[in-house]
């Protein structure tokens, strides 16, 4: 039996508490817990002790790939001249991926602009919405573009491949050398950094070996967190800790699918006792999507992924149809200063809501989608309350939440996202967050630098 008690904590307000932990279950909350001779013992110097917080929409493969990328876009990038010089510094002779562009920086790159900067090597850079891909002239006949039949292949008006390709990741790893998935050990340490004790992998149409890759790194402990896929098929059969979501759907605005295709795809995973995940960001995914739920209806856990964008007349329907919505707000520190250029001033009060939909009576769960967004939780709960840009702009002040509101909307179970906050608790499991000061001061200042240790099924996975 492991035993493990975590001493002199604030445990919801009061101070001086003692948890005391059995086989990864929380057994005893109190100021006067016996601690056991064979126990391990965390003191909490009267730091808060919350439930581990859940992540519930990130993509771990596509974070590993990025930790170990080029930077290619703001703030490390802004100019055409600045990108150039980048690829021609990147470590290494092979292949060059990229990761994090914008258009502002040289437009919307294809093969023969993306070989004006940089032709000597294959070069693959990512948009920063992680929608499409770009390829040079190396790359795009390395991968044979030429003759390639996925519809994600960008063709101009003679039928030749543009260099960009939409959508199709899994498609386009499978055409690379060294294609394996990357490690995901040092993700499962930095999330874990932060106190992140469970995680939804919102990455569609995972294959067979990405799968296995996945619960390998979560049995060897690489990736200790409890785990959730949104793009498991829905034959998969999973474990507790390693289970299956809501099925993805991608309503992609590069294609946006016909209703009918969009109503059968809900039915099939609804009859196969999935609720639904939709990727919607635009107005016209928003609208194509309640109408197919309208017609089809809804059951427990269909949920909006993002929301980016969602009128304020909308609300009440999303609370007669029983959505939930896991938004990232933290899209507005990063790259609030691009919403404000490009999206209409008519739509800047639509992004990223969440003051009204709480309001609303709508289950919200805030999430970060990294690594297109930031992946640090405390960063998108500063984000959620200030809503201010790089600019120093806000966006939409009106949809402001306090940080408390913010930190419970990352303390939701990882199969009810928009439900209530988990607490520290007798009977509940042991995935827990510890601070290095009382719940007040870190919700006055929101930062990862206040994690002390992180716990996960009674077992101490970060400790500073």
């Amino acid at each position: 039996m492991s035993v493990l008690v975590v001493r002199d904590v604030e445990v919801e307000g009061v101070g001086g508490t003692n948890v005391l932990i059995h086989d990864g279950i929380i057994t005893t909350v109190g100021s006067e817990v016996p601690v056991p001779a064979s126990a391990d013992v965390v003191d909490g110097h009267g730091g808060a002790l919350l439930p581990g917080l859940h992540d519930h929409h990130i993509h771990l493969h596509a974070l590993a790939a990025d930790r170990a990328s080029v930077r290619c876009g703001p703030p490390a990038v802004r100019t055409a001249d600045e990108l150039a010089r980048t690829l021609a510094s990147a470590a290494g002779d092979g292949w060059i991926r990229g990761v994090g562009y914008s258009e502002e920086v040289a437009g919307l790159l294809d093969s023969d602009s993306l070989d004006a900067l940089h032709a000597e090597r294959p070069v693959r850079i990512q948009h920063r919405s992680g929608a499409v891909w770009f390829l040079n002239s190396t790359a795009a006949a390395l991968t044979e573009l030429a003759t390639a039949d996925h519809p994600g292949v960008e063709r101009d008006e003679k039928g030749r491949p543009t260099g960009r390709v939409w959508r199709a990741d899994t498609w386009l790893r499978d055409r690379l050398p060294d294609s394996g998935p990357p490690s995901l050990a040092d993700v499962g340490v930095e999330l874990a950094s932060y106190g992140i004790t469970g995680l939804t992998d919102a990455t569609p149409d995972l294959t067979p070996s990405t799968l296995e890759h996945l619960r390998t790194s979560h049995v060897d402990g690489s990736v200790p967190q409890h785990i959730r896929l949104l793009g498991a098929p829905f034959d998969f059969v999973g474990s507790k800790t390693f289970a299956v979501g809501p099925y993805k759907i991608v309503l992609a605005d590069s294609g946006l699918p016909d209703l009918d295709d969009l109503a059968t795809t809900i039915r099939r995973a609804h009859h196969a006792g999935r609720g639904v995940a939709v990727h919607c960001v635009s107005r016209e995914a928003f609208a194509i999507l309640l109408a197919a739920l309208t017609e089809v209806g809804t059951v427990p856990g269909d949920r909006i992924e993002h929301g980016a964008l969602i009128p304020v007349e909308s609300i009440d329907d999303l609370r007669r149809l029983g959505l939930q919505v896991v938004t990232q707000p933290g899209f507005l520190a990063d790259r609030g200063d691009a919403y404000l250029r490009d999206v209409p001033t008519v739509d800047l009060p639509d992004l990223y809501r969440c003051r009204s939909l709480i309001d609303g009576d709508l289950p919200v769960a805030l999430s970060s989608d990294a690594p297109y967004g930031p992946a640090d939780p405390w960063a998108v709960i500063s984000a959620a309350v200030s809503r201010t840009c790089p600019t120093g702009d806000v966006v939409g002040v009106d949809e402001r939440i306090p940080a408390a509101t913010a930190l419970d909307r990352y303390l939701t179970p990882l199969d009810n996202p928009g439900g209530a906050a988990r607490r520290v608790r007798v009977g509940a499991p042991a995935d827990l967050v510890l601070l290095d000061r009382p719940l007040a001061d870190a919700l006055a200042a929101p930062t990862a630098d206040a994690v002390r240790a992180t716990v996960i099924g009674g077992r101490v996975v970060h400790h500073t």
